[in-house]
Parts: structure tokens; C-alpha cells; sequence
């Protein structure tokens, strides 16, 4: 039996669930909402109004490799991509022989345009750059195979 104090009640519940402003938000891999904007507190007047930061968003770049030795040429052109996580750390990845290589890219300390990169495939081969970086998005460098290939590297769109 539904009583009138049993209705005020169930109304008052629904009133306050509805209003206590409780949501559900997708968060990235990086911890961010996937949507985020920060707030900003409201300028004050005759002040100029403070810069909003946004987290940086993961950039991918390709990377070319050219052969620079016989047993480089006999594979040819190798490609695969860098994705900067820009935290001076990013993914490598290339395809050589039929293999898959994945690995990481990481900025040498005290120079934030020189870096090395490593990349292994499940198989055992392996293989080792350096690369200097001439802007965010481009740069060049050497990688040696496990194989004994060596080739040079451009990283760049």
C-alpha cells in the first residue's frame, strides 16, 4: 500500500539523484578525460586572461629507412612509424624482412634533439638507431640490424 508519506519520499529521492550533478567520463590512456578542457579561473579585469594548457596529443611521424650497406640493399627501402608520446618518449615500429620490429624511442638526456631507438620482434631480430631531430616532426639518423644491415633513418611526414 503506497502511503502519501511513502510518495514524498520517493519524490524527494528522485529530486536529489537528478540534481547531484554525477557523471560519467571516458578516461584516456594517458589519465585524461577524453574530452578534457581545463578550467580556467575568470580573468580579472585590466589583466590579460592566463593561457589555457591542453595535454599534448600523441603525434605519429613515418620513418623512411634507405639502405647504406650490400646486405641493406638486398632488402631495399624499409618503413615504419614513430609515435611521439611528447614526453620525450615515443613507440617505434617497422616492418622488416616479413617481421614486425616494435620498440621504443627515447630523447638522450641534456639534448632533447638527439635520441635513440630499439626495436625487437618476437622472432629475435632486433634492431638499434641514433637520430637527431631538426624540428618536432623531422629528423634523420643511422639503425643497424641484427642481420648486419645498416641503413640510414628520415623521420619526418
Amino acid at each position: 500500500m503506497i502511503t502519501n508519506a511513502s510518495i514524498k519520499t520517493l519524490v524527494a529521492a528522485s529530486v536529489v539523484s537528478l540534481s547531484s550533478g554525477c557523471y560519467i567520463v571516458p578516461v584516456g590512456p594517458d589519465g585524461y578525460p577524453a574530452a578534457y578542457v581545463p578550467v580556467s579561473p575568470a580573468p580579472v579585469p585590466g589583466q590579460a586572461a592566463p593561457a589555457q594548457s591542453y595535454p599534448a596529443m600523441p603525434k605519429v611521424l613515418y620513418a623512411r629507412l634507405y639502405p647504406s650497406n650490400e646486405l641493406a640493399t638486398q632488402t631495399g627501402m624499409v618503413s615504419g612509424t614513430v609515435t611521439n608520446m611528447m614526453t620525450g618518449k615515443g613507440r617505434f615500429q617497422v616492418n622488416y624482412q616479413g617481421e614486425t620490429l616494435t620498440g621504443e624511442a627515447t630523447r638522450v638526456s641534456g639534448d632533447n634533439r638527439k635520441g635513440v631507438a630499439s626495436a625487437y620482434s618476437p622472432n629475435g631480430s632486433f634492431m638499434a638507431c641514433e637520430y637527431q631531430m631538426s624540428s618536432p616532426t623531422q629528423g634523420a639518423g643511422t639503425c643497424s640490424f641484427s642481420s648486419g644491415a645498416k641503413y640510414t633513418l628520415h623521420v619526418g611526414n
